[in-house]
């Protein structure tokens, strides 16, 4: 047994006696109501997940078992040669809550390195698919290829106690996450590089064998380490992570669970939003000629843009109260990689004067850019300017947070999902109560 597992063994079993004594002794005690709003409102808010893998702070940002991305960013081990940290160490820390050693770090990336081959005939079907079929449909039947292989549904024919149903769910989380980024590689060469696919290089880590696949050069090795990590997690209420844990709950592998995560991450409304973004400073590029404006040539586009009815993409967040961590973090590369880049300066300009501009409109609850003002950025200034390939990216950091959850879902025993419906009558019939 890896000593990853073996920690993960021990964290398991002290933690699941405070989840018994929640449900046993404190299991009525009401966590909070909710409103006619929130039940046809997508349940926004609605207290009734939980996770400890990661939190959304209104002021922190995403904390990743406690601590914030600039935390995470320096306290994990870096790749020699390298600024980011390892994916694998990352990966360590969300499974166990604690800070891996550079050892332990190590004995994780080779433990990928030994699960990480994509087997032939998941090629063969993506082969197989029309060569103008959508990256993510091609990502998403990948992994569900990949089901026949799942150690989970071998155990669980087998006969397997309802507190070792983790086990085998570690077996084939681990086993997917090596191979996301072959995957995924796999399908952008043969997609948008002329069927040019590049063999795995054994002897790197998953950041540096992902941008090696990917025929991109370092730095790029550095970039997919941090947009794998600031794209892990963001709760387990958001779409791509809360169907994994809805498909899981009804004990379905975790091949199925990532491969519904993938599809949910596909809409528009979730995983789209960095191109979407990236498309439209192209398109103020092009309405400006191409000239980097002044900040008060671009104050004037943000207000004639917000006067008009329409708004700045890329600006606001349902929690956040302050500019997203995983901007800053990404912003940060940028200064330090491509600060003379035409896009970049765009996104620099938007950075300074939009936020004022949108407080004095009073309209938007918090101002500040996300994490989608900047990441298509740095993606297409180093080749990657296919927009439907952002998702994939996307897809593969996103599918370390969703493991991480469905084995600890499985680890402490949480139930199938069933939330109670109730008809539009009836809200009507409360409505009128009050």
């Amino acid at each position: 047994m890896s000593k990853l597992k073996e920690t993960l063994r021990e964290k398991i079993e002290a933690w699941r006696p405070r989840t018994t004594a929640l449900l046993k002794k404190h299991g009525d005690v009401k966590v909070g109501d909710v409103t006619i709003a929130q039940a046809i409102g997508g349940a926004r808010g609605v207290k009734c997940l939980v996770t400890d893998i990661s939190y959304l702070d209104p002021n922190e940002g995403i904390r990743f078992r406690g601590y914030t991305i600039p935390e995470t960013l320096e306290k994990l081990p870096k790749v020699p040669g390298g600024e980011m940290p390892y994916v694998e160490g990352f990966l360590y820390l969300l499974l166990t809550g604690d800070i891996p050693t550079k050892k332990d770090t190590e004995a994780v990336a080779e433990e990928f390195k030994t699960r990480s081959r994509v087997p032939q005939y998941v090629f063969d079907v993506l082969r197989a698919m029309p060569r103008d079929t959508h990256p993510m449909t091609m990502f998403s039947a990948g992994i569900l290829c990949m089901q026949r292989d799942s150690v989970f549904v071998k155990r669980y024919n087998e006969g397997l106690s309802k507190m070792d149903l983790w086990d085998p769910t570690y077996e084939d989380a681990m086993n997917l996450l090596a191979r996301l980024p072959t995957l995924g590689a796999y399908i952008f060469r043969m997609k948008y590089r002329a069927d040019t696919p590049i063999a795995p290089d054994f002897t790197l880590d998953m950041g540096g064998n992902f941008a090696h696949m990917m025929g991109i050069d370092k730095p790029y090795d550095d970039v997919a380490r941090l947009y794998f990590l600031l794209h892990s997690d963001h709760e387990s209420g958001n779409v791509s992570a809360h169907t994994g844990h809805l498909v899981a709950s009804a004990l379905s592998d975790p091949y199925y669970a990532a491969s519904a995560m993938i599809n949910g991450l596909a809409g528009p409304l979730h995983g789209l939003a960095n191109q979407e973004v990236l498309r439209w400073i192209q398109g103020v590029m092009d309405q400006m000629g191409g000239k980097v404006p002044s900040e008060e040539e671009m104050k004037k586009f943000v207000w004639d843009t917000l006067n008009s009815g329409q708004v700045i993409p890329g600006f606001g967040h349902a929690v956040l109260r302050k500019t997203d961590p995983r901007y800053m973090e990404q912003r940060n590369f940028c200064l330090k990689h491509l600060p003379d880049d035409p896009i970049f300066k765009y996104v620099d300009i938007l950075y300074k004067v939009t936020p004022p501009i949108l407080e004095e409109q009073g309209k938007a609850k918090n101002p500040w850019p996300n994490v989608d003002a900047q990441s298509g950025v740095i993606q297409w200034y180093y080749g990657l300017q296919e927009y439907d390939f952002y998702t994939v990216l996307f897809g593969i950091g996103r599918a370390l947070g969703v493991m991480c959850n469905i084995i600890w879902d499985r680890a402490l025993g949480y139930p199938i999902e069933r939330p109670k419906s109730v008809t539009t009558a009836m809200l009507e019939e409360v409505a009128a109560k009050k």
